[in-house]
Protein backbone atom coordinates (compact mmCIF):
# COMPACT_ATOMS: atom_id res chain seq x y z
CA UNK A 1 0.00 0.00 0.00
CA UNK A 2 1.32 3.47 -0.33
CA UNK A 3 2.93 4.52 2.55
CA UNK A 4 0.55 6.40 5.29
CA UNK A 5 -2.39 4.09 4.46
CA UNK A 6 -4.53 3.42 7.47
CA UNK A 7 -7.65 1.62 6.73
CA UNK A 8 -6.86 -1.59 5.37
CA UNK A 9 -9.32 -5.21 4.91
CA UNK A 10 -7.85 -8.27 5.29
CA UNK A 11 -9.41 -11.43 3.36
CA UNK A 12 -9.37 -14.55 5.58
CA UNK A 13 -9.60 -15.35 9.34
CA UNK A 14 -6.81 -17.93 9.85
CA UNK A 15 -3.72 -18.06 11.49
CA UNK A 16 -2.02 -16.34 8.75
CA UNK A 17 -4.58 -13.09 7.91
CA UNK A 18 -4.98 -12.74 11.36
CA UNK A 19 -1.30 -12.54 12.59
CA UNK A 20 -1.41 -9.80 9.82
CA UNK A 21 -4.05 -7.60 10.99
CA UNK A 22 -2.36 -7.83 14.59
CA UNK A 23 0.73 -6.66 13.48
CA UNK A 24 -0.93 -3.64 11.62
CA UNK A 25 -2.27 -2.82 14.74
CA UNK A 26 1.27 -2.78 15.93
CA UNK A 27 1.59 -0.20 13.32
CA UNK A 28 -1.71 1.93 13.90
CA UNK A 29 -3.56 0.49 10.82
CA UNK A 30 -7.55 -0.06 11.57
CA UNK A 31 -7.84 -3.76 10.20
CA UNK A 32 -11.44 -5.43 8.77
CA UNK A 33 -11.07 -9.34 8.71
CA UNK A 34 -13.33 -10.81 6.38
CA UNK A 35 -13.83 -14.55 5.91
CA UNK A 36 -16.45 -16.47 4.82
CA UNK A 37 -17.03 -19.18 7.41
CA UNK A 38 -15.36 -18.02 10.51
CA UNK A 39 -12.51 -18.03 12.63
CA UNK A 40 -9.74 -20.60 11.80
CA UNK A 41 -12.16 -22.64 9.66
CA UNK A 42 -10.24 -23.39 7.06
CA UNK A 43 -6.88 -25.53 7.86
CA UNK A 44 -5.80 -23.80 10.70
CA UNK A 45 -8.60 -25.91 12.61
CA UNK A 46 -7.67 -29.43 12.40
CA UNK A 47 -3.87 -29.74 11.40
CA UNK A 48 -0.87 -30.45 14.17
CA UNK A 49 -0.26 -27.54 15.89
CA UNK A 50 3.39 -27.90 15.21
CA UNK A 51 5.65 -25.19 15.73
CA UNK A 52 9.04 -26.41 14.11
CA UNK A 53 10.78 -24.23 12.63
CA UNK A 54 14.09 -26.16 12.57
CA UNK A 55 11.98 -29.11 10.00
CA UNK A 56 9.42 -26.28 8.58
CA UNK A 57 11.34 -27.53 4.96
CA UNK A 58 9.90 -27.43 1.10
CA UNK A 59 7.50 -29.65 0.47
CA UNK A 60 8.99 -30.61 -3.12
CA UNK A 61 12.24 -32.94 -1.98
CA UNK A 62 13.99 -35.89 -3.97
CA UNK A 63 12.27 -38.30 -1.91
CA UNK A 64 8.92 -37.44 -3.36
CA UNK A 65 10.31 -38.68 -6.45
CA UNK A 66 11.48 -42.05 -5.17
CA UNK A 67 7.59 -42.42 -4.54
CA UNK A 68 6.64 -43.41 -8.64
CA UNK A 69 3.60 -43.06 -10.26
CA UNK A 70 1.88 -46.16 -8.45
CA UNK A 71 2.71 -44.81 -4.63
CA UNK A 72 0.87 -41.74 -5.56
CA UNK A 73 -2.38 -42.94 -7.46
CA UNK A 74 -2.81 -45.41 -4.53
CA UNK A 75 -5.46 -44.37 -2.10
CA UNK A 76 -3.57 -45.73 1.04
CA UNK A 77 -0.63 -43.87 -0.28
CA UNK A 78 0.40 -40.64 2.30
CA UNK A 79 1.20 -38.54 -0.94
CA UNK A 80 -1.88 -39.40 -2.98
CA UNK A 81 -2.90 -37.87 -6.09
CA UNK A 82 -6.40 -38.41 -7.41
CA UNK A 83 -6.17 -40.60 -11.06
CA UNK A 84 -8.92 -37.78 -12.92
CA UNK A 85 -8.85 -35.17 -15.59
CA UNK A 86 -8.07 -31.70 -13.60
CA UNK A 87 -5.26 -29.68 -15.97
CA UNK A 88 -4.92 -27.15 -12.96
CA UNK A 89 -3.41 -30.46 -10.98
CA UNK A 90 -1.63 -31.21 -13.78
CA UNK A 91 -0.13 -28.11 -14.45
CA UNK A 92 0.48 -27.79 -10.08
CA UNK A 93 2.48 -31.33 -10.42
CA UNK A 94 4.27 -31.05 -13.06
CA UNK A 95 5.98 -28.30 -11.38
CA UNK A 96 5.68 -29.96 -8.27
CA UNK A 97 8.10 -32.73 -10.14
CA UNK A 98 10.71 -30.21 -11.62
CA UNK A 99 11.20 -28.65 -8.01
CA UNK A 100 11.93 -32.18 -6.45
CA UNK A 101 15.28 -32.25 -6.92
CA UNK A 102 18.37 -31.60 -4.57
CA UNK A 103 19.70 -28.52 -6.19
CA UNK A 104 16.48 -26.60 -6.33
CA UNK A 105 15.47 -27.76 -2.63
CA UNK A 106 18.20 -26.39 -1.64
CA UNK A 107 17.68 -23.12 -2.60
CA UNK A 108 14.29 -23.27 -1.40
CA UNK A 109 15.39 -24.24 1.83
CA UNK A 110 18.18 -21.54 2.29
CA UNK A 111 14.91 -19.04 1.49
CA UNK A 112 13.23 -20.22 4.37
CA UNK A 113 15.85 -19.91 6.90
CA UNK A 114 15.13 -16.89 8.11
CA UNK A 115 11.74 -16.76 8.56
CA UNK A 116 12.52 -20.06 10.35
CA UNK A 117 14.43 -18.19 12.84
CA UNK A 118 12.67 -15.44 13.40
CA UNK A 119 9.06 -17.78 13.40
CA UNK A 120 9.03 -18.40 17.34
CA UNK A 121 10.39 -14.57 18.92
CA UNK A 122 7.06 -13.48 16.69
CA UNK A 123 4.81 -16.23 19.07
CA UNK A 124 6.96 -14.63 21.53
CA UNK A 125 5.23 -11.36 20.43
CA UNK A 126 1.63 -12.33 20.09
CA UNK A 127 1.58 -14.06 23.57
CA UNK A 128 3.67 -11.11 25.52
CA UNK A 129 1.04 -8.48 24.32
CA UNK A 130 -2.65 -9.51 24.65
CA UNK A 131 -2.92 -12.98 22.55
CA UNK A 132 -3.98 -15.35 25.60
CA UNK A 133 -3.32 -18.62 24.59
CA UNK A 134 -0.30 -20.51 25.55
CA UNK A 135 2.54 -22.32 22.95
CA UNK A 136 3.97 -25.19 24.81
CA UNK A 137 7.95 -26.38 24.70
CA UNK A 138 8.12 -29.93 23.06
CA UNK A 139 10.73 -31.52 25.51
CA UNK A 140 10.52 -34.46 23.73
CA UNK A 141 9.65 -34.17 20.09
CA UNK A 142 10.57 -37.92 19.27
CA UNK A 143 10.41 -38.94 15.31
CA UNK A 144 10.19 -42.70 15.10
CA UNK A 145 10.97 -45.40 12.77
CA UNK A 146 10.18 -48.79 12.72
CA UNK A 147 13.19 -49.91 9.95
CA UNK A 148 16.31 -48.92 11.76
CA UNK A 149 17.83 -48.46 8.10
CA UNK A 150 15.15 -45.60 7.49
CA UNK A 151 16.70 -43.51 9.80
CA UNK A 152 19.52 -42.42 7.54
CA UNK A 153 16.75 -40.60 5.35
CA UNK A 154 16.13 -38.11 7.76
CA UNK A 155 19.54 -37.79 9.14
CA UNK A 156 20.62 -37.19 5.62
CA UNK A 157 17.69 -34.15 5.58
CA UNK A 158 19.18 -32.63 8.56
CA UNK A 159 22.59 -32.55 6.96
CA UNK A 160 21.10 -30.89 3.99
CA UNK A 161 19.08 -28.21 5.87
CA UNK A 162 22.55 -27.71 7.76
CA UNK A 163 24.22 -27.71 4.61
CA UNK A 164 21.82 -24.55 3.71
CA UNK A 165 22.38 -22.86 6.72
CA UNK A 166 20.01 -23.81 9.48
CA UNK A 167 20.31 -26.30 12.28
CA UNK A 168 18.53 -29.26 13.56
CA UNK A 169 19.58 -29.59 17.25
CA UNK A 170 18.87 -34.15 17.57
CA UNK A 171 20.30 -36.96 18.89
CA UNK A 172 19.92 -40.75 17.45
CA UNK A 173 18.37 -43.10 20.21
CA UNK A 174 17.27 -46.61 20.17
CA UNK A 175 13.44 -47.70 20.45
CA UNK A 176 13.84 -49.10 24.05
CA UNK A 177 15.48 -45.45 24.75
CA UNK A 178 11.88 -43.45 22.94
CA UNK A 179 10.21 -45.76 25.28
CA UNK A 180 11.61 -44.99 28.22
CA UNK A 181 11.42 -41.64 27.81
CA UNK A 182 7.50 -41.83 26.14
CA UNK A 183 5.83 -45.15 27.46
CA UNK A 184 3.42 -44.30 24.48
CA UNK A 185 5.77 -45.38 21.57
CA UNK A 186 5.05 -48.73 20.89
CA UNK A 187 7.23 -52.22 20.45
CA UNK A 188 7.55 -51.50 16.77
CA UNK A 189 9.49 -48.71 16.94
CA UNK A 190 12.98 -50.20 16.74
CA UNK A 191 14.77 -46.09 16.11
CA UNK A 192 13.97 -43.08 17.14
CA UNK A 193 15.52 -39.20 16.46
CA UNK A 194 14.96 -36.57 19.30
CA UNK A 195 14.59 -33.67 18.38
CA UNK A 196 14.99 -30.43 20.88
CA UNK A 197 14.12 -26.49 20.79
CA UNK A 198 10.70 -27.09 19.06
CA UNK A 199 7.31 -26.08 20.43
CA UNK A 200 3.79 -26.97 20.12
CA UNK A 201 0.19 -25.44 20.66
CA UNK A 202 -3.90 -26.10 19.91
CA UNK A 203 -4.15 -24.49 17.23
CA UNK A 204 -8.14 -23.63 17.68
CA UNK A 205 -7.48 -22.06 20.78
CA UNK A 206 -4.37 -20.33 19.77
CA UNK A 207 -6.21 -18.61 16.19
CA UNK A 208 -9.47 -17.99 18.57
CA UNK A 209 -7.01 -16.05 20.94
CA UNK A 210 -5.98 -14.08 18.25
CA UNK A 211 -8.95 -13.57 16.66
CA UNK A 212 -10.14 -12.00 20.00
CA UNK A 213 -6.89 -9.67 20.87
CA UNK A 214 -7.57 -8.44 17.19
CA UNK A 215 -11.41 -7.70 18.46
CA UNK A 216 -10.25 -5.89 21.90
CA UNK A 217 -7.66 -3.45 19.99
CA UNK A 218 -10.64 -2.33 17.68
CA UNK A 219 -10.37 -4.52 14.54
CA UNK A 220 -14.05 -5.84 12.93
CA UNK A 221 -14.11 -9.47 12.44
CA UNK A 222 -17.10 -10.11 9.95
CA UNK A 223 -17.86 -13.65 9.51
CA UNK A 224 -19.88 -15.63 6.79
CA UNK A 225 -18.91 -13.27 4.16
CA UNK A 226 -17.37 -14.19 0.70
CA UNK A 227 -15.35 -11.65 -0.86
CA UNK A 228 -15.96 -12.05 -4.70
CA UNK A 229 -14.38 -9.57 -6.07
CA UNK A 230 -11.41 -6.98 -5.92
CA UNK A 231 -10.77 -3.85 -7.88
CA UNK A 232 -8.01 -1.32 -7.62
CA UNK A 233 -9.53 2.60 -8.23
CA UNK A 234 -5.80 4.00 -8.27
CA UNK A 235 -5.67 5.61 -5.04
CA UNK A 236 -7.96 3.10 -2.92
CA UNK A 237 -8.92 -0.62 -3.35
CA UNK A 238 -12.97 -1.16 -3.75
CA UNK A 239 -14.54 -5.30 -2.07
CA UNK A 240 -17.38 -6.89 -3.36
CA UNK A 241 -18.69 -8.94 -0.50
CA UNK A 242 -21.96 -11.51 -0.69
CA UNK A 243 -22.25 -9.84 3.12
CA UNK A 244 -20.45 -7.54 5.23
CA UNK A 245 -17.46 -6.35 4.49
CA UNK A 246 -18.27 -4.71 0.93
CA UNK A 247 -16.46 -0.76 0.72
CA UNK A 248 -13.68 0.57 -0.32
CA UNK A 249 -10.42 0.57 1.30
CA UNK A 250 -6.97 1.85 1.22
CA UNK A 251 -5.15 -1.52 0.79
CA UNK A 252 -6.36 -5.34 0.79
CA UNK A 253 -4.40 -8.30 1.88
CA UNK A 254 -6.00 -11.74 0.49
CA UNK A 255 -4.78 -14.45 3.00
CA UNK A 256 -7.33 -17.35 1.92
CA UNK A 257 -5.38 -20.20 1.54
CA UNK A 258 -6.21 -22.53 -0.59
CA UNK A 259 -8.47 -20.37 -2.51
CA UNK A 260 -5.90 -17.22 -2.85
CA UNK A 261 -5.31 -17.38 -6.18
CA UNK A 262 -9.24 -16.87 -7.14
CA UNK A 263 -9.08 -13.37 -6.70
CA UNK A 264 -5.79 -12.59 -7.32
CA UNK A 265 -4.66 -14.07 -10.52
CA UNK A 266 -5.43 -10.98 -12.41
CA UNK A 267 -3.13 -8.82 -10.10
CA UNK A 268 0.39 -11.05 -11.27
CA UNK A 269 -0.40 -13.69 -9.08
CA UNK A 270 -0.22 -16.78 -11.64
CA UNK A 271 1.11 -19.75 -9.64
CA UNK A 272 -1.30 -22.41 -8.91
CA UNK A 273 -1.60 -22.43 -5.15
CA UNK A 274 -3.01 -26.39 -4.88
CA UNK A 275 -4.90 -27.79 -2.03
CA UNK A 276 -2.94 -30.26 -0.48
CA UNK A 277 -5.43 -31.67 2.09
CA UNK A 278 -4.71 -33.18 5.52
CA UNK A 279 -6.37 -35.40 7.47
CA UNK A 280 -7.41 -35.53 11.38
CA UNK A 281 -8.86 -36.86 13.85
CA UNK A 282 -8.45 -37.23 17.73
CA UNK A 283 -8.89 -40.15 20.09
CA UNK A 284 -8.25 -41.20 23.90
CA UNK A 285 -5.12 -43.00 25.36
CA UNK A 286 -3.69 -44.54 28.04
CA UNK A 287 -0.51 -42.78 27.61
CA UNK A 288 -0.62 -39.40 26.85
CA UNK A 289 2.92 -38.11 25.57
CA UNK A 290 4.96 -35.32 27.22
CA UNK A 291 5.44 -33.85 23.35
CA UNK A 292 4.67 -34.65 19.80
CA UNK A 293 5.54 -37.82 18.03
CA UNK A 294 6.38 -37.98 14.21
CA UNK A 295 6.63 -41.38 12.31
CA UNK A 296 8.09 -40.35 9.15
CA UNK A 297 7.82 -43.93 7.08
CA UNK A 298 3.68 -43.65 8.10
CA UNK A 299 3.97 -39.31 7.46
CA UNK A 300 1.61 -39.46 11.08
CA UNK A 301 2.12 -36.51 13.04
CA UNK A 302 0.53 -36.76 16.60
CA UNK A 303 -0.03 -34.01 18.89
CA UNK A 304 -1.39 -34.03 22.74
CA UNK A 305 -4.15 -31.65 22.87
CA UNK A 306 -5.99 -31.44 26.28
CA UNK A 307 -7.00 -35.01 27.18
CA UNK A 308 -6.80 -35.99 23.76
CA UNK A 309 -4.20 -37.12 20.60
CA UNK A 310 -5.15 -35.75 18.01
CA UNK A 311 -3.42 -37.68 14.70
CA UNK A 312 -2.86 -36.08 11.70
CA UNK A 313 -1.12 -37.49 8.17
CA UNK A 314 -1.86 -37.24 4.66
CA UNK A 315 -1.34 -34.94 1.16
CA UNK A 316 -3.66 -35.26 -0.68
CA UNK A 317 -3.93 -33.27 -3.76
CA UNK A 318 -7.51 -32.65 -4.86
CA UNK A 319 -9.67 -29.55 -4.88
CA UNK A 320 -10.10 -27.71 -1.40
CA UNK A 321 -14.05 -28.08 -1.74
CA UNK A 322 -14.18 -31.94 -1.94
CA UNK A 323 -15.71 -34.00 1.00
CA UNK A 324 -14.17 -36.21 3.50
CA UNK A 325 -12.68 -38.90 2.00
CA UNK A 326 -13.35 -41.82 4.84
CA UNK A 327 -10.72 -43.99 2.91
CA UNK A 328 -8.25 -41.25 4.13
CA UNK A 329 -9.16 -41.68 7.76
CA UNK A 330 -8.45 -45.50 7.53
CA UNK A 331 -5.59 -45.39 6.27
CA UNK A 332 -3.97 -42.99 8.53
CA UNK A 333 -5.17 -45.49 11.28
CA UNK A 334 -4.22 -48.61 10.01
CA UNK A 335 -1.19 -47.02 9.54
CA UNK A 336 -0.99 -45.85 13.00
CA UNK A 337 -2.00 -48.82 15.00
CA UNK A 338 1.55 -50.50 15.01
CA UNK A 339 3.21 -47.30 16.67
CA UNK A 340 1.00 -46.14 19.46
CA UNK A 341 0.50 -47.91 23.16
CA UNK A 342 -2.67 -47.64 24.68
CA UNK A 343 -4.60 -45.46 22.01
CA UNK A 344 -8.35 -46.18 21.09
CA UNK A 345 -7.97 -45.36 17.50
CA UNK A 346 -11.59 -47.29 16.95
CA UNK A 347 -13.56 -44.32 19.01
CA UNK A 348 -12.44 -41.15 17.16
CA UNK A 349 -13.76 -37.52 17.34
CA UNK A 350 -13.07 -34.61 15.00
CA UNK A 351 -12.86 -36.65 11.53
CA UNK A 352 -11.66 -33.44 9.67
CA UNK A 353 -9.86 -32.38 6.81
CA UNK A 354 -8.58 -29.23 5.67
CA UNK A 355 -6.69 -27.99 2.58
CA UNK A 356 -3.10 -26.66 2.79
CA UNK A 357 -2.29 -24.01 0.21
CA UNK A 358 0.52 -25.61 -1.65
CA UNK A 359 3.00 -24.10 -4.61
CA UNK A 360 5.29 -25.66 -6.66
CA UNK A 361 8.03 -24.48 -5.56
CA UNK A 362 7.41 -24.71 -2.25
CA UNK A 363 7.63 -21.39 -1.02
CA UNK A 364 4.63 -19.08 0.19
CA UNK A 365 3.68 -15.86 -1.29
CA UNK A 366 4.24 -12.98 0.16
CA UNK A 367 4.08 -9.46 -0.81
CA UNK A 368 2.19 -6.98 -3.11
CA UNK A 369 1.02 -8.14 -6.32
CA UNK A 370 1.31 -5.56 -9.71
CA UNK A 371 -0.75 -3.51 -7.52
CA UNK A 372 0.22 -1.33 -5.02
CA UNK A 373 -2.48 -1.82 -2.60
CA UNK A 374 -3.43 -5.23 -3.36
CA UNK A 375 -1.09 -7.69 -1.11
CA UNK A 376 -1.53 -11.94 -0.61
CA UNK A 377 0.05 -13.92 2.19
CA UNK A 378 -0.18 -17.39 1.95
CA UNK A 379 1.20 -20.88 0.17
CA UNK A 380 2.79 -22.14 3.38
CA UNK A 381 1.84 -25.67 2.27
CA UNK A 382 2.25 -27.52 5.97
CA UNK A 383 4.05 -24.62 7.50
CA UNK A 384 1.14 -21.93 7.68
CA UNK A 385 1.10 -22.22 11.67
CA UNK A 386 4.65 -22.22 12.33
CA UNK A 387 4.81 -19.37 9.91
CA UNK A 388 2.49 -17.30 10.42
CA UNK A 389 2.98 -14.79 12.36
CA UNK A 390 6.34 -13.95 10.85
CA UNK A 391 4.47 -13.71 7.59
CA UNK A 392 2.25 -11.00 9.24
CA UNK A 393 4.70 -9.18 11.40
CA UNK A 394 7.11 -9.01 8.01
CA UNK A 395 4.67 -8.26 5.68
CA UNK A 396 2.82 -5.53 7.77
CA UNK A 397 6.20 -4.13 7.98
CA UNK A 398 6.59 -3.79 4.27
CA UNK A 399 3.08 -2.34 3.65
CA UNK A 400 3.56 0.69 6.02
CA UNK A 401 7.17 1.33 5.25
CA UNK A 402 7.15 0.71 1.86
CA UNK A 403 10.05 -1.46 1.60
CA UNK A 404 10.48 -4.88 1.41
CA UNK A 405 12.47 -6.77 4.62
CA UNK A 406 15.16 -8.73 3.12
CA UNK A 407 13.56 -12.13 4.25
CA UNK A 408 10.42 -11.80 2.60
CA UNK A 409 12.48 -11.39 -1.03
CA UNK A 410 12.60 -15.13 -2.12
CA UNK A 411 8.58 -15.07 -1.95
CA UNK A 412 7.18 -12.24 -3.96
CA UNK A 413 4.28 -13.04 -5.07
CA UNK A 414 4.58 -12.67 -8.83
CA UNK A 415 7.79 -15.17 -8.89
CA UNK A 416 7.60 -17.36 -12.27
CA UNK A 417 8.17 -20.65 -12.19
CA UNK A 418 11.75 -21.72 -14.28
CA UNK A 419 10.15 -22.69 -17.25
CA UNK A 420 8.07 -21.42 -20.27
CA UNK A 421 4.49 -20.91 -20.06
CA UNK A 422 4.29 -23.37 -23.28
CA UNK A 423 5.38 -25.75 -21.63
CA UNK A 424 3.34 -25.58 -18.77
CA UNK A 425 0.19 -25.93 -21.24
CA UNK A 426 1.58 -29.17 -22.90
CA UNK A 427 2.10 -30.85 -19.80
CA UNK A 428 -1.40 -29.95 -18.56
CA UNK A 429 -3.02 -31.10 -22.23
CA UNK A 430 -1.05 -34.31 -21.86
CA UNK A 431 -1.93 -35.17 -18.05
CA UNK A 432 -5.63 -33.95 -19.20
Amino acid sequence: MSVGARRVAVVGAGMVGLSTAWFLQEKGVEVTVIDREGVSAGSSWGNAGWLTPAIATPLPEPAVLRYGISAVLSSTSPVYVPPKADPRLARFVAGFMRHSTANRWNKAMQALIPVNAQSLEAFDTLTSNGVAAPTHEAEQFIAGYTDVSAVKTLLDEFKQIASAGGHVDHELISGDEARRREPAVADSVEAAVLIRGQRYLDPTLFVDALADSVRERGGEIIVGSQVTEIEDRGSTVKLDATAGGAGVYDSVVVATGAWLGDLVHHYGVTQVVQAGRGYSFSVETDNMPAGPLYFPEQRVAITPLGERLRVAGMMEFRRPDEPLDPRRITAIVESTRELLRGADLDRRLDEWVGSRPCTADGLPLIGRTDSERVFVAGGHGMWGITLGPITGQLLAEQMVTGEVPAALTPFDPRRKLSWAPSRIRRASAASA
